[in-house]
């Protein structure tokens, strides 16, 4: 098996709670956030994302455990529009607490990094899924 890869398969195994799909979601939530809404201050030492040559070509930025719950909320709609809560129910993320353990796994294997003023409480009860995915979804703005 790929090295690289190993951790995750590791992670995978030992934390059944989210598959594969959550903690690639959370990633890709994450580039989001940095390369299409320009969110996160530039820190070498706090960033998040280490794993992509990519990643190490651009500076870091990091995002705090709030800011990161935006963006999966943002990005969410922005891919699965009113399906979204389904959508991340059926990976096992019920609420933005689940973000953050997904994230603070990621940071165990070293596919994230957290700052020394980051902790995995920043993600608990952010929003609400069915306030921001149900009640307040702006049909209009899906069309």
């Amino acid at each position: 098996m790929n090295d690289e890869i190993y951790p995750l398969y590791r992670l995978l195994k030992e934390d059944t709670r989210y598959p594969l799909e959550a903690y690639q979601f959370v990633r890709d939530a994450l580039s989001f956030a940095q390369d299409d809404l320009d969110m996160g201050t530039d820190n070498a030492t706090n960033a998040a994302s280490q794993h992509s040559a990519e990643a190490s070509q651009r500076p870091e930025r990091h995002l705090t455990g709030q800011e990161l719950c935006e963006a999966i909320r943002l990005y969410a709609l922005s891919q699965y529009g009113y399906l979204s809560k389904t959508v991340l129910n059926q990976w096992g993320l019920n609420a933005t607490g689940d973000f953050g353990n997904v994230v603070y796994n990621l940071i165990s294997i070293g596919w994230m990094r957290k700052s020394e003023d980051d902790l995995r409480e920043h993600f608990d009860a952010v929003y609400d899924f069915e306030t921001v995915f149900l009640k307040n979804f702006d049909f209009a703005a899906d069309e």
